[in-house]
């Protein structure tokens, strides 16, 4: 197995399947890098030379690929829902954002999307309640609310 940027890939592979094992790195993309490196769509990662290896770890080092990409859509969705637009409303109840029906099929969006609920839910734990009763009462509270 060829370990490159954290990412093992297996060595009977062939590379322009086993690029989209990045996260960030599609059919299209790895395509498109087998073409800028010169490389058969045959070649298999076993039979990568070591001046090869070392052309795609600084190809791809450059681009935004796994943890750098994960942290950019983190930072998209939280500004979207800081700012208190319609896709972040909708990311943060869980429901489809882009214009899914939600009648009978929002199941994917509401397990994909509930994970940014639940990342809340656990800032806050029930557990550790003040003790102290706040000063608001329920309808300041109620009226004070963030709404969009």
């Amino acid at each position: 197995m060829l370990h490159l940027l954290g990412v093992n890939l297996p060595d009977q592979k062939l590379v322009q399947y086993a690029l989209p094992l990045f996260y960030g790195i599609g059919q299209k993309t790895a395509l498109k890098v087998l073409a800028t490196l010169s490389i058969h769509k045959t070649c298999k990662i076993a039979d990568l030379s070591e001046p090869q290896v070392n052309q795609l770890s600084t190809l791809l080092s450059d681009m935004k690929i796994e943890s750098d990409l994960r942290k950019q859509i983190r930072a998209n969705i939280m500004h979207h829902r800081s700012i208190g637009s319609y896709v972040g409303r909708r990311h943060a109840m869980g429901l489809p954002v882009r214009g899914q029906n939600t009648r009978n099929n929002a199941k994917t969006a509401r397990r994909l999307n509930g994970r940014w609920l639940k990342a809340e839910k656990r800032e806050y734990s029930s557990s550790t309640r003040s003790i102290i009763p706040s000063t608001d009462s329920p309808f300041e509270s109620f009226f004070n609310r963030k709404w969009f």
